[in-house]
């Protein structure tokens, strides 16, 4: 993906600080230490499986990438992860190669702006040319999603949190959600199963700040048993 300065001056801002921990004994009997436990316990062994299962599906999915536009079936990028650090992210390639993402970048400024974006239901790019027939396929599915498993296995991502962003993204986001970089990014959330592309960048960043303040693992679960139903009927998929 190309890229850009951002379109807006006015939402800029430095690259996102690094959080740290406070100094001191990390108390072990903390829920807050037992529920990252189970968390990271349910990452290993849910990714682990899906990935042991899926791995036919997503070799055959890989092979029609490839067959049906020019390039690579794997798509990395650098997103914010935990306290602001980048990591490599991971999904499958929906788009052709060497896209501007100019109108997407406005498109985010205008939300950001507090615009509604709404096209036909939907705050993504209206026919958005950069997107393959097999891609938008992929996207509408969520099946593009599935090598994020991989980055739950390597504990940069949790099956359950904030969607990650990129870079640039995080530098506009204004600083009353700064909060979602204090846990990991997620798979899926509260924004996959409450509305989607049908919700603009602040509506997702109040699911954010909404889902970080009340976060349990009561939660995840919950937002984790309602995330099939949401992919299998397409929820504000595109």
């Amino acid at each position: 993906m190309t890229e850009l300065s951002c379109p807006s001056p006015e939402l800029t801002g430095d690259r996102l600080p690094v959080l740290t921990a406070p100094d001191g004994p990390a108390a072990n009997a903390s829920p807050s230490t037992w529920d990252d436990r189970f968390r990271r316990a349910l990452d290993v062994s849910l990714a682990s499986a899906a990935l042991a299962v899926l791995s036919a599906p997503m070799l055959l999915i890989a092979l029609c990438i490839r067959s049906t536009s020019r390039g690579p079936a794997l798509f990395r990028q650098q997103r914010v992860g935990l306290n602001g650090r980048p990591f490599t992210f991971y999904k499958f390639r929906t788009m052709r190669l060497d896209s501007s993402d100019a109108a997407h970048r406005e498109l985010i400024v205008r939300e950001l702006h507090g615009e509604d974006t709404k096209v036909n239901g939907s705050c993504k790019l209206a026919a958005d040319p950069r997107i393959t027939r097999f891609g938008g396929w992929l996207r509408r599915t969520s099946l593009d999603e599935l090598p994020q498993l991989i980055n739950v296995l390597r504990g940069e991502m949790t099956l359950v949190g904030p969607r990650p962003c990129q870079e640039w993204e995080a530098a506009m986001f204004p600083a009353e959600f700064q909060d979602r970089f204090t846990v990991l990014p997620g798979l899926t959330g509260l924004w996959q199963v409450r509305g989607r592309s049908a919700l603009g960048t602040l509506d997702m960043l109040k699911l954010d700040a909404e889902y970080v303040r009340s976060r349990t693992v009561r939660l995840d679960l919950r937002i984790l048993a309602s995330t099939l139903p949401s992919m299998l009927r397409g929820d504000g998929a595109r």
